[in-house]
């Protein structure tokens, strides 16, 4: 909230230029990490989203209308979105061995043998307690099997970012909990 006050104080015209002093000051903070972090809570994360909803209102012209109307026109994904997308995009490193980490650390791989549908990376997703849900190989795997053959086939973090890009238009909802 003090970054959202103080370009609030210090910038008087408010277009859609101010997106840029967001995007360095303000969710450097909240994305910091997430992997690791991802709030448990929906409290946590309904406080967090807060503060998009506020700076989304100061923009001009967009102020009055609702807030997935200030998003689309804003060009943003709610936090929630980009945490998950996130998620998605470290499971990709893990896989393609992009990351200190490594896939048999945090995963385990299901066997093809029995004609799985989808892609042929599929994780398989152990039985926890709801305090285990939370955590990053358990929260992720869901979601990252439902993806298509040539999302997890990409050749480049960049060519699977624009994967996601698409996957987020056609199947809305996707990375929303």
């Amino acid at each position: 909230m003090k970054v959202l006050g103080m370009i609030k104080r210090t910038i008087r015209f408010k277009d859609m230029r101010v997106l840029s002093l967001y995007k360095s000051l303000f969710r450097p903070h909240v994305e910091y990490c997430i992997s690791a972090w991802n709030q448990h809570y929906k409290k946590d994360q309904v406080l967090i989203e807060k503060v998009q909803r506020r700076f989304t209102k100061m923009i001009n012209n967009i102020g009055g209308k609702t807030y997935e109307e200030r998003l689309y026109c804003s060009k943003l994904w709610t936090l929630e979105e980009r945490r998950n997308r996130q998620d998605l995009i470290e499971v990709f490193k893990i896989c393609n061995g992009l990351s200190r980490l490594k896939l048999n650390e945090l995963f385990i791989l299901a066997d093809n043998t029995r004609g799985i549908r989808g892609h042929s990376w599929k994780l398989v997703k152990f039985r926890c307690t709801r305090y285990c849900l939370s955590i990053f190989s358990n929260r992720v795997i869901n979601r990252w099997n439902q993806l298509d053959q040539g999302a997890v086939d990409a050749s480049s973090i960049s060519a699977f970012k624009g994967w996601l890009d698409k996957i987020r238009v056609t199947r809305m909802g996707f990375f929303m909990d």
